[in-house]
């Protein structure tokens, strides 16, 4: 089945989805039917949750290939192109698989960078993207924090905050994921210093006014958030001084003298090192003390990655996060959770943090990527800032990235994605233990049991690792110095898992 053919066979199924209620009894059955002969699918391709996509990759020249690499020159007329993985043909990718401009097909296990959560080319999607509600949105884009729409209560309700962790029960919509970061660190200085004066009743003083024209305290405060070594929250300014994963992300940038505490930084197998790594941690929540109660620029927050993404894939134990918990309560310094990439059902929990069992929720936690929209949620009223327009900006988000949520959420719930994403990942990192031992050196450190498809290993020769895959027809990502990591969609099932476990045994077999 064709890339192309097969996007065209899910606006069919589309248009029969979207069909009045007398005709849905028997189209959809009649065009699956019709889809079977038309595209010979195999039962192994019939188990797809959806039917749109190819069987498998398909690589017909090198990559990039002459009509790629003439479209890539044009553009780098007008657009740096340095950073460019593939030139993409997003008309003919579908399902988990991603298309370029000279017909090649590939297993798309990066998506775009952990950001693609049901699929290229989604009938849902699709459905929503043609609604009366989307036209309104994009033509009439409101500036929400001046001019919501009469419907953006409900919009939130059955949406953003029908997925809301436990415990939190409002948020703050924003544009993409620094941004979600940027937003939360203002509510924790806001609060922080609210709680100083007195209480949200208590009016700023003329100098807190005056001084903070000219960026000086008291109006500009003396407080930081702090964040961890090989840790990634974004680029904008206020975010970057807490990103410590790579220095090509910083150089240059001015910065904020904020502290930064260890992850720890375990070893694996993990069911080997267990003292080693309960010491490790133990040493870490020491020093976030030690620098929540001695560093000269107090933080009022501590943000963390449930699993440090850019920064190499760095995982740590549930005992570490609520000990992290634990101590940020005792201290009176709110907890940030980063679920910017974790979020969305990745880790076979809808939310990475629910695997910690938190004897009390986060203060605030920041979502974008899968969500396609981004924001921070938050429950204590206390956070929302005590007088108008301190938090604001024009846009304050989008309601047609929130509209694509809500219908990302109903399809995580009508396929149930979140157990798949933990059953095919249970199947995936137990084939990789054995590939692990078969090849030694190609697989180390695995990492991710029990995470879902949050999967990563380290690889001596990653770059050219991933390029080798990338040659075999599987798009796959890295991150920190030699880590590996798999991001693939939540429509991801076992038939994919198999197709990328015979990738890399090829190129482990053949080093």
């Amino acid at each position: 089945m064709s890339a192309s053919r097969a996007v065209r066979a899910s606006n069919a199924l589309l248009r029969a989805v979207s069909a009045p209620s007398a005709a849905r009894a028997t189209k959809p059955v009649a065009l699956l039917r019709e889809s079977r002969r038309h595209f010979a699918a195999s039962a192994r391709t019939m188990s797809s949750f959806y039917q749109w996509e190819p069987e498998c990759p398909s690589v017909k020249t090198e990559i990039p290939g002459p009509k790629a690499k003439a479209a890539i020159a044009e553009l780098d007329e007008v657009f740096d192109t340095r950073s460019l993985n593939m030139l993409t043909d997003y008309a003919k990718s579908s399902g988990n698989y991603i298309a370029d401009a000279d017909g090649n097909v590939l297993l798309d296990v990066y998506a775009q960078i952990a950001s693609i959560p049901i699929g290229y080319n989604n009938p849902a999607l699709l459905k929503a993207a043609r609604s009366d509600e989307m036209v309104n949105g994009l033509i009439n884009r409101p500036a929400l924090g001046n001019f919501p729409p009469t419907d953006w209560a409900h919009v939130l309700k059955s949406g953003i905050l029908k997925v809301a962790p436990k415990g939190l029960n409002q948020v703050f919509t924003a544009m993409a994921g620094s941004d979600a970061n940027e937003t939360a660190y203002k509510a924790a200085f806001m609060w922080r210093r609210q709680k100083e004066r007195g209480g949200a009743h208590v009016e700023f003083t003329d100098e807190e006014m005056s001084s903070a024209m000219n960026n000086k305290t008291p109006g500009a405060s003396e407080l930081s958030i702090m964040s961890f070594r090989t840790g990634f929250h974004g680029r904008l300014f206020g975010s970057l001084s807490t990103t410590r994963s790579k220095p090509i992300h910083k150089l240059d940038i001015p910065a904020f003298d904020w502290p930064q505490a260890t992850f720890p930084q375990l070893k694996y197998p993990l069911d080997k090192h267990v003292a080693e790594n309960a010491a490790a941690e133990k040493a870490a929540l020491d020093e976030v003390e030690h620098l929540i109660l001695n560093y000269h620029i107090p933080p009022c927050a501590v943000i963390v990655e449930p699993i440090q993404s850019e920064g190499g894939d760095n995982h740590a134990s549930a005992a570490f996060f609520r000990g992290l918990r634990e101590v940020t309560q005792k201290h009176g310094v709110l907890m940030i959770v980063d679920e910017v990439q974790t979020g969305v059902g990745a880790t076979g929990r809808f939310w990475a943090h629910e695997h910690w069992d938190l004897p009390t929720p986060p203060d605030m936690v920041t979502f974008s990527k899968k969500a396609q929209t981004a924001g921070y949620y938050f429950g204590n009223p206390e956070l929302r800032p005590n007088k108008p327009y301190r938090q604001f900006n024009t846009w304050m988000g989008d309601p047609a990235r929130a509209l694509l949520f809500r219908a990302i959420v109903d399809e995580v719930e009508r396929l149930d994605l979140v157990k798949n994403t933990a059953r095919v990942g249970d199947y995936l990192y137990e084939r990789l233990e054995k590939l692990a031992a078969k090849y030694p050196g190609q697989f180390d450190n695995l990492r991710g049991k029990g995470m879902g498809t949050f999967i990563a290993f380290d690889n001596p020769r990653r770059d050219e690792f991933l390029a080798r895959a990338k040659k075999l027809g599987v798009n796959v990502g890295g991150s920190g110095q030699a880590a590996v990591r798999l991001r693939p969609m939540l429509i991801f099932q076992e038939k994919h898992a198999d197709i990328l476990l015979e990738t890399l045994e090829k190129i482990a077999r053949s080093w």
